[in-house]
């Protein structure tokens, strides 16, 4: 397959109880909601490294000393360039892993995701990558009115993430229009639903790849 030249980005949380998925754990408890963070975030990891692409990066905070099997997410974390995260925000988090990205390997077009989509897929990613390759940015909404990934051309298209408010249900409207604001035209990619609460899981896993860690993980918290 053919290497896109894109970078893909991945902004992760480790999977520390009492850090992770904490509304998720309102209805299953810290431990468990770790470990389905944990799955979601391989399984996203995995997804990347199957994509054609020509550096992956991931953007980490966190504690992975904290983490149930750490040694699991260490080792897949060695196949990244690995970024600390860094900015009081969310917003500016995300702004600065861009700019940290660009730095690290090279400011080629960049496509960012989560890890709360471990549906996604290798061929969904690439398809969105191919699709930046022929558009200044391209923006996937979530069913919650944010957004699961952003791909712009440039690390500083992505500045103007500083100033739109995060976890909100207009936060995609209002990525969208941060970036049209900039003169950047933004082509939409598929809608996900991601994975906040236990009200989301069912959809999600409809959604996942069969054998998947999220699928187990989930399926054994009852959920």
């Amino acid at each position: 397959m053919t290497q896109l030249p894109v970078t893909a980005l991945v902004v992760a949380k480790a999977p520390v109880p009492g850090e992770a998925k904490t509304r998720l754990a309102a209805t299953i408890g810290f431990e468990m909601a770790a470990v389905i963070a944990a799955a979601a975030l391989l399984d996203t990891l995995d997804a990347v490294l199957a994509t054609p692409v020509s550096a992956r990066v991931v953007a980490l905070t966190g504690d992975l000393d904290g983490v149930h099997s750490p040694e699991v997410l260490r080792a897949k974390l060695t196949e990244f360039t690995v970024v600390d995260q860094r900015g009081d925000s969310f917003a500016e988090r995300l702004a600065n892993a861009h700019a940290d990205a660009a730095v690290a390997v090279g400011d080629r077009p960049i496509v960012q995701i989560g890890m709360d989509t471990p549906q996604v897929t290798a061929d969904l990613l690439s398809r969105c990558a191919q699709t930046l390759l022929g558009a200044d940015a391209v923006l996937g909404p979530a069913h919650d009115g944010g957004w699961w990934l952003l791909g712009v051309q440039t690390a500083a298209m992505a500045d103007c993430l500083r100033d739109v408010p995060m976890s909100r249900d207009d936060t995609g409207e209002l990525t969208r229009i941060a970036l049209q604001d900039r003169g950047i035209n933004v082509v939409m990619v598929d809608e996900l639903a991601d994975v906040d609460t236990a009200a989301d899981v069912e959809a999600v896993r409809r959604s996942c790849p069969p054998g998947g860690r999220f699928v187990f993980a989930t399926a054994a918290a009852g959920l």
